[in-house]
């Protein structure tokens, strides 16, 4: 079960979300209630997990609305439908709280720039941050390529984990029951950022420029929307992304070296996790600063993961 957020002439509804259309759940639920005589109570608001596990109170009533529209015939479900074109899609998140992601979680992504990937028992994740509320940005909204540093912008297609329940120490055994969804995340990176060039050297300049490439405004897409946990194991899902139409990583979430469990562990064992916080799980090899190729004007990136859906972002420049 796939969920969205969108904009319908300026109003906006969640979703049923299809490669080509949605079904607004306020229409879908009207539908099923004058078609069986039965109400269904949906959690309101705009919050999608409160439609799903593990403590959404709607998680039960919109699973038999899922279930009851899989059983229309063609022309009842059209009625339903709204063509993709006709709608704006918008974050599946709209404000959360901790954006986390992950660096070097595919050992040939590590490679490829230039590094030697560890094994897992011998390590753990590198983990930084990026700021919700300017870094996030809609599918089809554009990446904005930054004038202070716009000739290294690099692209990194991950699969994003979102939090369903708080959880705090959790045996990674425990650990997937805590997650509401998983939905697409383009870590947008400036491979290059130099502050100041003429600064004096300092020892953690290396460190501190990587960091900050990641923080640019909108450097953060994600979407189109979240599927349902239930539905899914993250570590058996084919994650892709085409420049241009042009294939540039493909590879598998079973390649990661840390799976998700052992990230949310790892990461609940000194910070807890709230509702809605999004873990992004690292990129698999075939970034552009692989072959020094960079997103420009006029580009358009697509990322893709099996189950979910295609991200689309234009590419502009400031």
């Amino acid at each position: 079960m796939r969920l969205c957020r969108f904009l319908l002439e300026d109003e906006m509804l969640l979703g049923f979300y299809a490669d080509r259309s949605v079904v607004p759940i306020d229409a879908a639920c009207a539908a099923y209630e004058e078609a069986t005589g039965q109400d269904l109570v949906l959690a309101s608001g705009e919050d999608l997990l409160e439609l799903l596990p593990p403590d959404g109170h709607g998680a039960a009533a919109i699973r038999v609305l899922s279930g009851w529209i899989e059983t229309l015939g063609h022309e009842d479900r059209d009625a339903l439908n709204i063509p993709l074109d006709q709608v704006e899609i918008l974050v599946p998140v709209p404000h959360p709280r901790k954006i986390l992601l992950l660096a070097g979680n595919y050992s040939k992504h590590v490679e490829e720039r230039g590094g030697t990937a560890a094994e897992r028992a011998e390590t753990f994740p590198y983990v930084f941050l990026k700021p919700p509320s300017t870094t996030l940005t809609n599918p089809d909204d554009p990446i904005v390529i930054p004038k202070v540093s716009p000739d290294h912008v690099d692209w990194e297609c991950e699969l994003a984990v979102v939090i369903g329940r708080e959880c705090r120490d959790v045996p990674e055994a425990e650990a997937l029951t805590y997650v509401a969804g998983y939905t697409i995340l383009n870590d947008i990176s400036d491979r290059k950022f130099a502050p100041n060039p003429d600064r004096k050297p300092r020892e953690r300049d290396k460190f501190f420029d990587w960091l900050h490439g990641k923080w640019h405004d909108t450097f953060c897409p994600m979407g189109p929307c979240l599927l349902s946990a239930e539905d899914v194991d993250p570590q058996d899902l084919r994650i892709r992304l085409k420049v241009n139409g042009e294939l540039k990583q493909d590879a598998s979430t079973a390649q990661m070296v840390f799976p998700v469990a052992a990230v949310i562990s790892f990461l609940s064992s000194f910070v807890t996790l709230e509702p809605g916080d999004i873990i992004s799980t690292g990129t698999p090899s075939g970034v552009g600063s692989a072959t020094g190729t960079y997103l420009k004007d006029g580009d358009v990136v697509e990322a893709i993961i099996e189950g979910i859906g295609v991200l689309r972002n234009p590419v502009v420049r400031a």
